[in-house]
């Protein structure tokens, strides 16, 4: 087994699909994430009613049972109280000051926000980040699958 190099978290913003949420509680477990926080639309392993989602449980394998994860409607408050906690805050996102991701080099926990299907990370949110990492890429497509580069993202800041 790998040692763990890095304590990090996730925070899902307004992912809308839920095999790509699904599929990053399996790979977060997986490579050891600590936590994951839901937020906006992203959808959770439960429904509304509080019952067990069958098409999230079938892509996460029940690693909605093992991983820590949490709703939460003020994103603005859960980033503003782990950045007390000494929490670097980490946007997954390309944008023109943003650093290669194996060139970072974290030195405290870590809450890292992947981008949306669609948009990425919402300029707000990276506005309040510390710091913004993109995955070095040689095709023709700007970006990859949210669940890829979450996966990418977090095994390397991991192992």
């Amino acid at each position: 087994m790998a040692i763990m190099k890095q304590s990090v978290s996730l925070l899902l913003h307004n992912i809308r699909s839920v095999y790509n949420v699904g599929s990053i509680f399996r790979t977060a477990e997986c490579l050891g994430v600590e936590k994951i926080y839901l937020s906006g639309y992203t959808p959770a392993p439960v429904d509304r009613f509080g019952r067990a989602r069958s098409d999230f449980h079938k892509v996460a394998l029940g690693t909605e049972k093992v991983i820590a994860w949490e709703q939460v409607k003020d994103y603005t408050g859960l980033i503003k109280g782990l950045k007390h906690n000494s929490y670097e805050i980490v946007a997954l996102e390309q944008v023109s000051d943003s650093q290669l991701l194996q060139n970072f080099v974290p030195i405290q926990p870590i809450l890292l926000i992947p981008g949306t299907e669609t948009t990425g990370v919402d300029p707000e949110l990276v506005e309040m980040c510390d710091t913004t990492v993109e995955i070095a890429q040689q095709g023709t497509k700007e970006s990859l699958n949210v669940h890829t580069a979450t996966a990418i993202a977090c095994w390397h800041l991991l192992h």
